[in-house]
């Protein structure tokens, strides 16, 4: 189940996710986010 997250970024690392976001690897923000976090808890 997911949970709702809300969280406060710079304007200049909501533009560089935002052109991640392409409708084919990453369907919107959240899933950019999720993947990013994601892989940041695996490499720890």
């Amino acid at each position: 189940m997911k949970q709702k997250l809300s969280v406060t970024v710079e304007k200049d690392v909501v533009a560089q996710l935002e052109k991640k976001v392409d409708g084919k690897i990453f369907r919107n923000m959240s899933h950019v986010i999720e993947y990013a976090l994601r892989e940041w808890v695996e490499k720890k």
